[in-house]
């Protein structure tokens, strides 16, 4: 009989991967126009007519009263540096651009540490590399002579950018444990589906797990599922959306494996899907297709095939 999980030597790696979450940025009339004019080298900031206060980057709000209504100014490009802090990026400090009133996150380039205290005077320094949105600036650069500048109004503002295309990615690595880990190492290295029994020893869980999803008691110990089982449930996936690993259509299916007592969930293929209604249903046998390729995952089996109409 196969030993619990947890006494299975883990030798796999950690799994690395990148979510990856694109968007579409609507960054409204004043940073649209801040982002529109720094391409040009312009630093616009709003003036806010109620309170009075100057802010840089242009913002729709005044961040002491939530006043909406502004006027677009054109900052200068030097102003004193109040705070700093190293950081594995670099340099990072906050910029109190001459006229305004709020601090403006930023790089320091052209210094050191050691170079850098509070009230330092600082100038931009503009990048020579076509980056476009904040990091057209390159960052500030230590400036003790520079002469103190002056907001101004801001002539011929840019039409505002109405979309910015964005995206954001979060690195990851996963430790599997002792039940995913033998998972994905047996289908790997020997090409099989294991699974743990269920407190009560009726049906293997699949993927295994410590703890019964119904009982809340320790499962039990491990046990090898057939690659041959019975579809319970199943779509078929016309849409398109974002992360979708193969085209549309395709057939999404929860199939019951033969000696498992839970559903694992994957795709049927290999048939004529203008016939899936036809051929794919609630208690369509199938066997899974494996693929060349070894990763170490569910992905490592490619499709489940039907068994029984072999002809379609």
């Amino acid at each position: 009989m196969s030993g619990i999980p947890d006494t299975y030597p883990i030798d796999m790696a950690p799994l690395k991967s990148d979510l990856k979450m694109p968007y579409t940025l609507t960054p409204g009339r004043a940073a649209g126009t801040f982002l529109a004019e720094i391409v040009s080298r312009r630093i616009v900031g709003t003036s806010f007519t109620k309170s009075g206060t100057v802010v840089v980057p242009a913002q729709d709000f005044c961040p002491s009263n939530g006043d909406a209504e502004f006027e677009f100014i054109e900052a200068p490009e030097t102003g004193v540096l109040t705070a700093f802090t190293e950081t594995e990026a670099g340099l990072i400090g906050l910029i109190r651009i001459d006229g305004t009133d709020v601090d403006f996150p930023h790089r320091i380039v052209g210094a050191g540490y050691a170079d850098l205290s509070v009230g330092l005077r600082v100038q931009a320094v503009w990048s020579d590399n076509g980056a476009v949105g904040i990091l057209a600036i390159a960052g500030f650069r230590p400036a003790p002579e520079a002469p103190i500048g002056a907001i101004k109004p801001l002539a011929n503002p840019a039409k505002p950018l109405e979309v910015v295309p964005y995206e954001m990615t979060l690195h990851y690595e996963h430790a599997f444990g002792p039940y995913y880990g033998r998972l994905f190492d047996e289908i790997k290295t020997n090409r099989r589906i294991m699974g743990v029994r269920s407190p009560s020893g009726d049906g293997a869980m699949i993927p295994p797990r410590e703890i019964c999803d119904i009982t809340h008691k320790p499962t039990g110990t491990w046990v090898e599922v057939a690659q041959t089982g019975t579809v319970r449930a199943m779509s078929i996936i016309y849409l398109e959306f974002l992360g979708q690993k193969q085209p549309p259509p395709y057939i999404y299916a929860e199939i019951m494996l033969d000696g498992a007592s839970t559903r694992l969930i994957h795709n049927v293929a290999g048939l004529d899907m203008s016939r899936a209604k036809e051929l794919v249903k609630p208690g369509t046998r199938v066997r899974a297709v494996w693929r060349e390729t070894r990763t170490g995952s569910l992905d490592d089996i490619s499709h489940f095939e039907i068994i029984d109409a072999k002809d379609s």
